[in-house]
This record gives structure tokens, C-alpha cells and sequence, in this order.
């Protein structure tokens, strides 16, 4: 057993939160570079001393063979702005959520929002290339997002309820704003807190929700209703995490990246052939979540003296594990800054489960499945009618990694509608 390289620093005074939220890809870089490359090694977070993961193994032990030490933090700010969750509580009780949510991500449940998820697909994406503009490739997909989870959890639809639907929206964008604020309730006169007005959205959207659980008995909301639930204000919340601006963030990261990855005529061959074969699109998207994931990372709190990939982790430690370093691991991923969708078929075939943008293990994301369809239908009708480019072709694509990663100047994109015979012959050879 190993002392941990690096300080903790002191109580304030030693605290790296601000160095880590402002960058945290430059954070972990310049301490692997000061530790020799090591990708474990400790700082002081949030008042905390923390061990920093930035390994494929110090994450399987994190997120997979030590789950049940390594907690989530009950005061994290998840917590205050979603309640009780999936997400947020530990031991049994997620366990029996987990369980008492499955099957409405997994089997027939998943089956049927296919058919709803490729006509918002459809419908949202058809009109790309009318524009004489290019497009914002981040608000097309977020848009696009939003109406997919807002359809799908609550049955609210923008073509039925305009009014309701944009409402929600905003909504959702204004408690969002709480998460990434001081959490400080404070209202006076002609100001509030951007975390006063966060839960000001949450009660409004809790009421909305509340009314969708006693009157609509549909659908994905009708079936919540009647999940054994651990008490009466778990579905509600859960609802409230399903619908928040999160999920379309994620889907909007991601679906930007892989269109910046596929762009231009340099990547013709690549979009022909992941039209061509589902399994090549997988594997492109695979490739898409190892090098842009979408949340840069997690953090659990250590419930008992143990180690980390052979480091020493006092008890009461932090533990962030960073996703993008985890991705980049040389032992286990070759030319790891390099985009090659075919790695998947060779030397990492069947190590998915080594990526941990949706976290890992028994604590991963539920809906990883749902996010899978969601990608590949929108993914797919992209490649199906159109081909596109960055316009202007030369942009700033340095990524912004906090709170959902993407581009900090959101990039523009013009789509061009593919003729006929060119999307048949591609989809048929």
C-alpha cells in the first residue's frame, strides 16, 4: 500500500476548487505531468481532501469492485435540487429504486418509445438544410432533446401543448441554473439568487408533475404511479430528474460532437460506412462517448479506510473519478487523443464497460439503454438525407467540460440533403 502522491492541502486556505471547476482538464494534466504520469493522486476539493482517479483501473475499483464503499455525498447539491433519487441515495435504498425502476428502461418498456423517438427524429430534423444559415449544432440537438424527454416522461407535446411545453422548457433551463450556482437562497427586492430562483422552477415544475401523476394515467407517467415506491414523493421526484434539462444537455454534447467528428468530405468514407452498418455506427459512437464524454467525471465520499488502484484512501476522502483522463489511459487505449472508431473491433473489443460517462457498475445510469436509442435513431437520420460541414470551416472547438461538455464557442454547421440514389446506394451496398 502506497501513500497517496500530493497534498490536501489545508482546510480553505489549501482548497483547489475553483483551479479544478475553471479547467478540470488542464487540473488533472498538470498534476499527472508534476506526479510523472501518475493517474491517482490527491488535492483538496470542495473543502475535501480528495483522491483524483484518472485510470481505467482506479476507476473499475471505484465504481465497480468497492461500490459499496465509495458513497454518494448525502449534502451534494444533487440532493438539495432533486430530493431523494436514484441518483442521490445509497446502500438499500437505491438498490430497491434501481430495482423498481428497471423495467421501465429495459424490454418492452424500451421497445415501445422507439417508435416515438424516431418520429421526433423525424420531425425535428427534417428542415436542416431549408436554412440559407448555418446551423447551431448544440441548440438543434438540445431542442431536439428536450422534446424527446418531455414526449416520452410526461406526455406533454410540443405540437399538442405549445404553451405547457414551453413553459416546462424554461422551467427546467431556470432549475438547471441551480446547479451550477452558489447555493444560496437569497431574494430581495428586483434580485434573487440564481439558486432562489432554481427552486422557485422546482416547486412550479413539482406541481406540474403532481398534476401529471393523479390525471394522466399513460404512458411512461401512468405506469410511475403505480411502481412500489419507498414513499409518496419518489415518483414526483423522479420525474422532475427524468425531465431536467440534464438529459438533453448529454444528448447535445454528444450528438455535437459526433457530428464534429464526422464532418466535412474528409469524413465522407466514415459516414458512408456507419450508414451502411449499424455495427460500424456503434462502434462510432462508442468511439464519440471515449473521447468527448459528456460529464467530465463523479464524486463519492470514502465510507471506511481501503485503496485505490494500490494507494492508501483515508476514510472520510472525496473521490472524484475524471471520465476524460480515464478515456485517455495509455495502457489500456493506444494513441489515445486519436479518433478510431475501428479500435473497438481490435485491441479494445468488448471492453466497453471501460468507459464511464454514465458512470459504471452497480451505481451506472439507468437509462444508458434509452440514451443508446436515442443516439442511433438521431444519428442515423443524419446519415440517411444529409452530409454537412463546419461553416466557417475553421472554428474554435476548444471543449468547455462543466457542468456537460461541449464546445465553448458553440459551433456552426450547414447540412446539405443527400439525393435519393445517394442514401440508397450508401444504405444498400
Amino acid at each position: 500500500m502506497s501513500k497517496l502522491p500530493g497534498s490536501a492541502g489545508f482546510t480553505v486556505l489549501g482548497d483547489k476548487s475553483l483551479e479544478f471547476y475553471r479547467d478540470p482538464v488542464s487540473f488533472y494534466r498538470q498534476r499527472m505531468d508534476k506526479h510523472r504520469g501518475g493517474r491517482v493522486f490527491q488535492s483538496r476539493v470542495l473543502n475535501r481532501a480528495t483522491v483524483f482517479v484518472c485510470s481505467v483501473r482506479g476507476a473499475r475499483e471505484l465504481l465497480c469492485e468497492k461500490s459499496n464503499i465509495f458513497q454518494k455525498d448525502p449534502t451534494d447539491l444533487m440532493t438539495n435540487m432533486y430530493g431523494d433519487t436514484i441518483v442521490t441515495t445509497n446502500g438499500e435504498e437505491a438498490s430497491l429504486l434501481r430495482l423498481s425502476f428497471s423495467s421501465l428502461f429495459t424490454g418492452s418498456s424500451l421497445e415501445s418509445m422507439k417508435a416515438y423517438i424516431t418520429r421526433v427524429c423525424e420531425h425535428q430534423l427534417k428542415d436542416l438544410s431549408l436554412s440559407d444559415h448555418p446551423k447551431c449544432a448544440y441548440s438543434v440537438f438540445k431542442s431536439l432533446g428536450t422534446q424527446l424527454v418531455l414526449g416520452l416522461f410526461l406526455n406533454i407535446h410540443l405540437d399538442e401543448h405549445p404553451e405547457l411545453f414551453h413553459e416546462i422548457s424554461q422551467l427546467c433551463t431556470q432549475h438547471w441554473h441551480g446547479l451550477i450556482s452558489a447555493p444560496i437562497n437569497v431574494k430581495v427586492s428586483m434580485w434573487s439568487s440564481g439558486f432562489s430562483v432554481a427552486l422557485e422552477a422546482r416547486e412550479k415544475l413539482m406541481a406540474i408533475i403532481k398534476d401529471k401523476l393523479q390525471n394522466d394515467k399513460n404512458g411512461f407517467v401512468g405506469t410511475l404511479g403505480t411502481l412500489p415506491l419507498p414513499d409518496s414523493s419518489s415518483a414526483s421526484q423522479h420525474l422532475l430528474l427524468f425531465i431536467s434539462a440534464l438529459i438533453p444537455k448529454a444528448l447535445a454534447s454528444l450528438l455535437t460532437s459526433f457530428t464534429l467528428a464526422l464532418s466535412g468530405n474528409e469524413q465522407a468514407e466514415t459516414r458512408r460506412k456507419a450508414l451502411q452498418d449499424p455495427d460500424y455506427l456503434h462502434l462510432v459512437l462508442l468511439e464519440v462517448q471515449r473521447l468527448w464524454p459528456p460529464f467530465i467525471g463523479g464524486r463519492r465520499i470514502a465510507s471506511e479506510d481501503c485503496t485505490i488502484a494500490g494507494f492508501h484512501v483515508p476514510k472520510d476522502y472525496g473521490a472524484i473519478y475524471i471520465s476524460h483522463a480515464v478515456h485517455r489511459d495509455p495502457e489500456v487505449f493506444q494513441q489515445p487523443d486519436s479518433f478510431l472508431p475501428e479500435r473497438w473491433r481490435e485491441r479494445n473489443a468488448g471492453q466497453e464497460h471501460f468507459l464511464c460517462s454514465f458512470g459504471n457498475g452497480p451505481r451506472s445510469c439507468i437509462g444508458a439503454k434509452l440514451t443508446d436509442v436515442f443516439l442511433k435513431e438521431a444519428c442515423m437520420y443524419l446519415l440517411k438525407h444529409y452530409n454537412w460541414c463546419m461553416d466557417p470551416p475553421t472554428q474554435d472547438l476548444q471543449y468547455k467540460w462543466l457542468p456537460v461538455s461541449r464546445p465553448a464557442n458553440r459551433p456552426t454547421l450547414s447540412f446539405s440533403r443527400l439525393d435519393k440514389s445517394e442514401s440508397d446506394s450508401s444504405s444498400t451496398s
